[in-house]
């Protein structure tokens, strides 16, 4: 054998001895890469006694919603729905009058109500009170007042005319459309017989006549409609009875 190939041998032989090739039993592993946990990972075991947060509330839809919290509340005296444009302290109230009574957020002392011929209504929680002859802005009062002394807190209520049936007119004789009338507003006798749709064609508009009472009133519907002694376009009251020859 050749002393090249006899070298090679050699060498080849004492690699292992010399460390070529071969791990350090003295050097230490590498480190591997860390990775934070996954949340499931992270919790806590329920079984090892571990206690687990509860899961987050779900709000109500409204409280969350922002059409609903846009929405205003009404205001305590908010007129309701049908109610009839009155002025509320100075209409009077009096017998088969209809009410809506409302107390701020309590709705379940809300009601509806007709006066009784007696001038007495029925209201939640205070029974009978008197209602004629005071304005709906009074008899607010008197029921707030009759609430307070059954311990409910500074009571607002509102009371709305829905059906103004105690003052009455009655158009008679030769108008379009006779027939008695609810006195809401303040009405002329002119007023009167505009809103009954004029005068028949052979009505007499120079000899009208209005009963009140014991009293006979006349109107002459030529000279007012020219701007002459207008003074006789007298407002109504109630029980009026306007009559066209």
């Amino acid at each position: 054998m050749s002393r090249a190939v006899l070298s090679i041998i050699l060498l080849l032989a004492t690699m292992p001895a010399s460390g070529f090739g071969a791990e350090d039993p003295q050097s230490p592993a590498a480190p591997q890469a860390q990775h934070p946990p996954n949340r499931q990972d992270a919790t806590p075991d329920a079984s090892a006694g571990a206690r687990t947060a509860a899961p987050p509330a779900i709000p109500a839809a409204d409280a969350t919603d922002p059409a609903k919290l846009a929405e205003p509340k009404a205001a305590p005296d908010a007129k309701v729905p049908g109610a009839v444009p009155i002025d509320a302290s100075s209409y009077i109230i009096g017998p088969l009058d209809v009410l809506a009574i409302s107390v701020w957020e309590q709705p379940q002392l809300n009601c509806s109500c007709t006066v009784r011929s007696d001038g007495m209504i029925t209201v939640p929680l205070i029974n009978e009170i008197k209602a004629s002859g005071l304005t709906p802005l009074e008899l607010g009062h008197v029921i707030a007042d009759a609430l307070s002394a059954k311990a409910l807190v500074d009571p607002q209520v509102t009371v709305n005319l829905m059906a103004p049936h105690s003052r009455k007119y009655i158009l008679y004789g030769q108008v379009r459309a006779p027939g008695e009338r609810d006195l809401i507003v303040p009405t002329t006798v002119m007023q009167a017989i505009m809103s009954a749709g004029g005068f028949v064609d052979w009505a007499n508009q120079k000899d009208i006549t209005i009963v009140r009472g014991d009293k006979r009133l006349k109107f002459n519907f030529k000279e007012v409609i020219k701007g002459k002694d207008t003074k006789q376009n007298i407002l109504l009251e109630p029980g009026d009875i306007i009559y066209v020859k």
